[in-house]
């Protein structure tokens, strides 16, 4: 009862919040300079004033800013994100079309972050000071610092031009007719290098974040106290030490979850994956004004949605806790 009681009360918050960030957002995108009249007439060589008066009629652009922000939210209550004129195609449909090629992509890299971060982490606390342990701290902070499209860039350079291993653009070869199994392996072959990539930067984070949450776990009374009852050090480090140092990553995690997709506006575009990254940076350039809500608006609710399943995941993780 708790339990349901809990996720009631954070879906009615994450309600509240998706509506003030649907107004946050729609406030800042009509204050950047540029509208999509401006780029319809431009691209349609029309500079007349009656044209550009009837397209701004057509798309509701005449309006006062507070009624296209009250007929907008009316909208988004309704789950309707409008129509995209850019594409002429609604714009719940564009992102649908584009969602699953992008949860494919954050999560794979998400899981392999987290998994080779938590190992990673766990192998340099075991031996501070190692040369293991230096190793890991190095190559963690050289994927922290290094930017996330120039690390695409050479993936692509190296794995796809010089060695020929991996296709390095795209979401499956085009026209190869393929399905089942053939299919699945073709599109596990596109996906290995934009996973990687986006994995690599958060693999860093949370590598970095468990070494520094086992160390300081390490030195707690409960662990001295297994310690000088002979308990076997592995057992230690992986139910005592891990299992309590693992709350904070996990915060970091669900909080990071979320923001991945920002990530993957860089690495879809790139790799020229077909997600709604890539969607949201076409819709930004057209001055998509629909398309660009809504690609914000579904994000934000995926994030929302993570950060619930953290809440979740706490229980699992740390019995003392409660919700």
């Amino acid at each position: 009862m708790k339990r349901l009681q809990f996720m009631l009360t954070r879906v009615a918050q994450g309600l509240v919040a998706l509506v003030l960030i649907a107004t946050v957002n729609f406030m800042l995108v009509r204050a950047a300079p540029g509208d999509p009249v401006s780029v319809m007439a431009g691209e349609a060589g029309a500079s007349d004033q009656q044209f550009v008066d009837q397209l701004r009629r057509e798309f509701g652009l005449d309006q006062p800013l507070g009624t296209q922000l009250a007929t907008y939210l009316g909208h988004v209550v309704r789950l309707d994100l409008g129509f995209s004129y850019r594409q002429q195609q609604p714009v719940a449909k564009l992102i649908a079309d584009r969602l699953p090629a992008t949860l494919l992509l954050t999560g794979s890299a998400f899981a392999l972050s987290l998994i080779f971060g938590v190992v990673l982490g766990a192998l340099a606390a075991r031996k501070p000071g190692s040369w293991l342990d230096s190793a890991i701290t190095v190559v963690a902070l050289v994927f922290y610092a290094t930017p996330l499209y120039w690390l695409a860039m050479m993936a692509v350079l190296l794995f796809t031009v010089q060695m020929n291993w991996l296709p390095g653009f795209g979401y499956m070869t085009v026209g190869s007719g393929l399905s089942g199994l053939s299919l699945a392996w073709d599109i596990a072959q596109h996906l290995v290098l934009p996973s990687l990539t986006l994995a690599l930067f958060f693999m860093a984070v949370y590598a970095r974040m468990t070494r520094a949450s086992m160390l300081e776990v390490a030195q707690m009374d409960f662990v001295k106290t297994a310690r000088a009852k002979g308990v076997k050090p592995g057992r230690i480090q992986r139910a005592h030490i891990l299992r309590n140092a693992l709350l904070p990553v996990v915060t970091l995690a669900g909080i990071q979850a979320g923001s991945m997709i920002g990530g993957a506006v860089l690495t879809e575009t790139v790799f020229a994956w077909p997600g709604i990254g890539r969607l949201m940076f076409d819709a930004l350039l057209q001055r998509d004004y629909n398309l660009l809500l809504g690609c914000f608006l579904v994000t934000a609710a995926m994030a929302i949605l993570f950060n619930l399943i953290t809440d979740l995941v706490y229980t699992l993780v740390d019995p003392r806790i409660r919700l």
